[in-house]
């Protein structure tokens, strides 16, 4: 039963035309996801926390009270649909339970009264960052090459090889990072949600169209990833699931996706980089979010750890800045910031993939 709308397509269209199917699945998880999450996310806001108001966001006054932890409620519905939609190997099986044991941790601190210290979360995320990076270097055949492994990078044709353990590094740090600036970007309505969606697009449409057929990442000179297309239709599902939470989340929202919904997303949205084989794919899909939010826990790290100030008159996350400094509404700063993303992922594709 579990893979039972992904084998029906399957047989219906024959092995010759198996992408078709994929595209087919894409359509209904897309649409179905949007539909569901839209439909019964408002029926579980009695049953959320209440948002305490973030200590240092301009906006903690108004979204204090707000039903948040939706994650919660999205991620578990992108779990069920990934299960009912997509054949799943033991990677994106490994995935996704740790895509919802990284949206617990964030529920479990949505909900406490006090919430958990920022260490604590620290060292939650590291562990499973770490265990997704052991997984990754495992189970990615694709990109191993005499027992290294490699990332293809751009501006080159050829291939950075890595040793097993530097490679889990690389992976658990742009893990961690990924996870803890999408997080930090969620102060705005609409804001975090939105470059995420963008993200989501830019790697499922990389993972279905380039990644997932032999003919064009031959071309490219990139590693085909056989189930290119079926990490496709996973990152179209949660798309169109996280559209479903944004139409409740348009300023003025009237629900949150808190520490559950952001932390789950900036790891999935990771973990779509990793697999994809070039690191720097996170620049072209989330520079603003890096931005946004990887400054400020920079900024933080060094002023606590080293006593070296930097950026002292730029507040943190940036959107906070230009909201005070600059006077932008957050319609504004969602628009911009939006706008900006769109134009990087443009060009730093074209860049990406033209030299190849």
């Amino acid at each position: 039963m579990i893979f039972y709308l992904g084998g029906l397509l399957k047989n219906y269209f024959g092995p010759a035309r198996l992408l078709q199917s994929y595209a087919v699945l894409i359509v209904l998880a897309l649409y179905l996801g949007f539909w569901i999450t839209r439909k019964f996310l408002p029926r579980f806001y009695p049953l959320l926390p209440t948002d305490r108001g973030r200590e240092f966001t301009l906006s903690k006054e108004v979204s204090k009270g707000k039903p948040t932890g939706a994650g919660v409620v999205f991620i578990t519905i992108f779990v069920v649909l990934s299960l009912l939609f997509i054949p799943l190997d033991s990677l994106q099986c490994g995935i996704l339970i740790q895509t919802w044991l990284m949206m617990l941790t964030g529920f479990l601190d949505d909900r406490s009264k006090g919430g958990w210290g920022e260490y604590r979360k620290a060292l939650l995320d590291l562990v499973i960052t770490l265990a997704a990076s052991l997984l990754l270097a495992h189970y990615l055949p694709q990109n191993y090459q005499d027992g290294k492994l490699f990332f293809w990078l751009p501006f080159t044709t050829q291939h950075l090889f890595l040793p097993k353990w530097l490679y889990i590094v690389i992976s658990t740090v742009m893990l961690w990072i990924s996870v803890n600036t999408t997080n930090c970007t969620d102060g705005v309505d609409g804001l975090s949600s939105s470059l995420v969606l963008i993200a989501l697009f830019t790697m499922g449409s990389i993972f279905y169209i380039i990644l997932g057929h032999v003919d064009i990442s031959a071309y490219l000179l990139l590693p085909h990833i056989a189930d290119g297309a079926s990490w496709g239709l996973m990152t179209f599902c949660l798309a169109g699931i996280l559209m479903g939470y944004l139409w409740h989340n348009a300023f003025p929202s009237s629900v949150l996706m808190g520490d559950a919904g952001s932390r789950a997303l900036g790891f999935y949205i990771g973990v779509c980089v990793m697999v994809s084989g070039n690191p720097f794919m996170f620049l072209a899909t989330s520079s603003i979010i890096f931005i946004n939010g990887g400054m400020g826990l920079l900024k933080v790290a060094l002023k606590r750890f080293f006593h070296i100030s930097i950026l002292e008159k730029i507040r943190f996350p940036l959107h906070d800045h230009f909201r005070k400094n600059h006077g932008w509404s957050p319609t504004q700063v969602l628009l911009k910031f939006l706008i900006i993303q769109l134009l990087i992922t443009v060009a730093m594709l074209g860049v990406f993939f033209k030299v190849r």
